[in-house]
């Protein structure tokens, strides 16, 4: 397909994965503390981290010889992730938090404040909202055509003059 997004659900598209990289990215690193973190059970994390590892996504190192065991780390495409990570995270905490409240908060480094993750126009780096994107196709005409929902992903009208809003996207 030639969509980014499914493109991406590919390399990170099942339940344990976004989990995995969220442990990976607070600094649970070694193979049992995974385990131990997510209830996972360790055939399934293996094929989970080898599948990380073959995309680019994660790195290992040789932190024991004998036995022979490993850390794991977010590679540059893993820490390019955490942004999406983040923004997901809070939407859970508006969408599906737990009575109790918010299981992990964020503050920025740099700035030393606590923050909710958002996603900004890279512009004017105002807050986007759905209702404010017009979708238009790409350089190679891969853009989206109301006619069709699965023109985003397979090609669409690369002629369509005129931006498409999300609902004009996703209804029918």
């Amino acid at each position: 397909m030639r969509c980014s997004l499914a493109r991406s659900l590919e390399k990170i598209g099942d339940w344990w994965t976004p989990l995995i990289l969220r442990d990976l990215f607070i600094g649970v690193t070694r193979f049992d503390a995974l385990i131990e973190d997510l209830g996972i059970s360790r055939n399934l994390l293996t094929s989970r981290l080898k599948a990380l590892e073959a995309q680019g996504i994660i790195s290992r190192r040789v932190y024991s010889q004998k036995p022979l065991r490993h850390d794991y780390f977010l590679s540059e495409a893993g820490r390019d992730l955490v942004p999406i990570l983040l923004a997901l995270t809070a939407w859970g905490d508006r969408w599906a938090r737990p009575d109790e409240g918010a299981p992990l908060l964020f503050r920025h480094r740099r700035c030393g404040k606590i923050f909710e993750p958002q996603v900004t126009c890279s512009d004017c780096g105002e807050p986007i909202r759905a209702e404010e994107v017009d979708v238009l196709p790409g350089p190679e005409g891969g853009g989206a055509g109301h006619e069709n929902r699965r023109a985003t992903c397979r090609g669409a009208n690369p002629a369509r003059s005129t931006p498409l809003t999300p609902g004009q996207i996703w209804r029918q």
